[in-house]
């Protein structure tokens, strides 16, 4: 097939291909495109060409939404995680604590989870992260004052905690 007849099948077929590709793909365009693609691809021009070409735009078209729908759930789930259930917010705003949480320093939003809501005592996340108990708890302690800061004193410890 040479760029005449292409041109020629895309002047006459284009818009119909993208409609009906358009059933199936949130991006039709990109699914004739592939389809013209594979016709130039072909040894010999399929005959009769249109048949041939609404059949591998609904084929692939149909691939692409399975595939962009795998995708969603993919991403879906293992998106991040709420930091906690709503119920355990007692006395906090969910969002306002998340937004705080978020904002620490990584070091120190790693800490206060692991301590605070995974159980774990000093030594053993300073293990984990890579840094001296010593370290573990100034970075907790830091990393409460901040939270105490930006929510404004509420349910914030006033006294730093003891070291388990």
């Amino acid at each position: 097939m040479d760029a005449t007849e292409l041109g020629r099948l895309i002047d006459n077929h284009g818009g119909a291909l993208v409609l009906y590709a358009r059933q199936w793909s949130a991006a039709p365009e990109d699914v004739v495109q592939d389809a013209l693609l594979a016709l130039m691809a072909q040894v010999r021009t399929p005959e009769p060409v249109v048949p041939w070409l609404f059949r591998v735009v609904r084929n692939r078209a149909i691939s692409a939404a399975r595939s962009e729908r795998r995708r969603r759930r993919r991403e879906a789930s293992a998106a991040p995680q709420p930091w906690f259930h709503l119920e355990l917010a007692t006395g906090l705003e969910a969002a306002e604590l998340r937004d705080a949480l978020a904002a620490l320093p990584l070091e120190q939003r790693e800490v206060i989870v692991a301590h605070l809501w995974g159980g774990l005592t000093f030594e053993q996340v300073g293990q984990l992260s890579g840094c001296s108990t010593s370290m573990a708890y100034r970075r907790f302690g830091e990393g409460v004052a901040k939270l105490r800061e930006r929510m404004g004193g509420v349910s914030c410890p006033t006294k730093p905690p003891t070291r388990k």
